[in-house]
């Protein structure tokens, strides 16, 4: 088993989201919301089948519609807000179930699966253990709860929608930066910031080479809005060429600590719009930038301990 019939099952749940979205005669900008839907849909249904510049074209239409303003939310709709208190009340601690349920089914999955096997053949590849695990753990949650709040299940897909809209074309922004970060990796990026840091800083200095590769990873994180799609830019370019080769560093120690950094830069990161953009919208709080500006104390004492626990430690480890 791979994770492949989970991406049929999504790709399922995003073409009916839109074909619902194209055939509700209220909703603003139907067409252009339920296209941008739909190309994700297919992409997640048949993306291996088709060839890559197909899969181009149509990531370059969802980023136009997203660009000109046509994938909107449902925008005014019923208040709704008592009926939920009533059921919230009625059902108690019962809500939480399905939701704790995916990460114990996700970590017991992933140990079970990797040993799993049947006749000596492996029941799921190992390389995706963790990745059946989440599908198996989404379908468990889904079905608990349909079967806790007894609604249809014509209900998942219009909660659903609903949320797939308020988050809107955000929802696929990390896969674009972590897509963007191997790009930039693969052209060569990597080299360039070698050289300018080399030029610029005195990374003859060991602690200057841990200041400047936190700094990176923070910094371009910002930019990038992913940690991963800095990972590898900013290591090819200031970890492994000034720590590791020049001084000695740990690789793994630096790497950890490394990733660590980044994570302080999608603390404060507009462009991190699933963590930071994305719970405002949810909350419906009036500054959008409300969750960076709660958490930018924290990214900053964390940036801090990182350089000096790594400083102090990396080429020691």
């Amino acid at each position: 088993m791979t994770a492949e019939p989970f991406y049929k099952v999504a790709a399922c749940v995003l073409i009916v989201i839109a074909v619902r979205i194209a055939l509700r005669p209220g909703q603003a900008r139907r067409f252009g919301t339920a296209a941008f839907w739909l190309l994700l849909g297919i992409s997640f249904g048949v993306g291996t089948h088709l060839p890559p510049q197909v899969i181009g074209w149509m990531v370059t239409g969802m980023i136009v519609l997203a660009a000109t303003g046509q994938v909107v939310g449902i925008g005014q709709r019923e208040d709704r807000s008592a009926e939920r208190e009533s059921s919230a009340r009625k059902l108690g601690n019962r809500l939480l179930f399905p939701t704790l349920a995916i990460p114990v089914i996700i970590v017991l999955g992933g140990i079970i699966f990797k040993y799993a096997t049947i006749d000596g053949v492996s029941l799921v590849a190992s390389s995706q253990a963790t990745h059946v695990s989440l599908g198996l753990a989404a379908v468990i949650a889904w079905g608990m709860a349909l079967w806790i709040t007894r609604a249809r299940p014509m209900t998942a897909f219009d909660e659903g929608g609903r949320l797939l809209q308020d988050i809107s074309w955000a929802v696929i922004l990390p896969q674009m930066l972590a897509a963007l970060g191997g790009i930039f990796a693969a052209a060569g990026v990597g080299d360039v910031i070698a050289k300018a840091v080399g030029a610029t800083i005195p990374t003859q200095y060991p602690v200057v080479a841990v200041v400047a590769y936190c700094t990176g990873m923070t910094l371009f994180t910002i930019i990038m809005g992913n940690a991963f799609a800095a990972f590898p830019v900013i290591t090819l370019g200031i970890g492994l060429p000034f720590i590791v080769e020049q001084h000695g560093g740990n690789p793994a120690f630096m790497a950890s600590l490394g990733m660590l950094s980044g994570y302080c830069g999608t603390l404060v990161t507009p462009m991190a719009a699933n963590f930071n953009l994305v719970p405002a919208i949810l909350l419906e709080l009036e500054d959008r930038n409300a969750v960076i500006k709660a958490q930018l104390p924290f990214a900053v004492a964390l940036w801090l301990f990182n350089v000096l626990v790594m400083a102090g430690c990396v080429y020691w480890i």
